[in-house]
């Protein structure tokens, strides 16, 4: 046994400063890594937060254009109504002066043909 208990003895002396020096070397890795999950943790949860807010002002901004959009299309609407009547008017405007100015001439053309007569 005396052999059995140097080999033990050695291996003691060796392989468990080496055990404690890992499992001091694994505490100190595990501290951080907790404190990085726990950052990484509420990084997600404002990501998820940021995300729904970005969600929510997106369905407001198209909530917002469709809104603007209906309404251009009905001002749209209105100013070629009102631009088809001030044409129509304007037509009629030019049909009687082109009116007017055939009977001017049909006018003159009869005056001056009893002028000959």
């Amino acid at each position: 046994m005396d052999i059995k208990e140097a080999v033990g003895s050695v291996l003691k002396e060796l392989i468990v400063p080496e055990l404690n020096k890992i499992k001091e070397e694994n505490k100190e890795i595990k501290t951080p890594l907790i404190l990085t999950n726990k950052r990484l943790d509420d990084i997600n949860l404002h990501l998820a937060d940021q995300s729904r807010r970005i969600d929510s002002a997106r369905e407001e901004l198209s909530k917002r254009i469709d809104s603007v959009r209906e309404d251009l299309g009905e001002r749209i609407d209105s100013v070629k109504d009102e631009l088809t009547k001030r044409i129509d008017c304007l037509y009629e405007v030019i049909v009687r002066r082109d009116e007017h100015f055939r009977l001017d001439q049909r006018v003159a053309k009869l005056e001056r043909e009893l002028r000959a007569r």
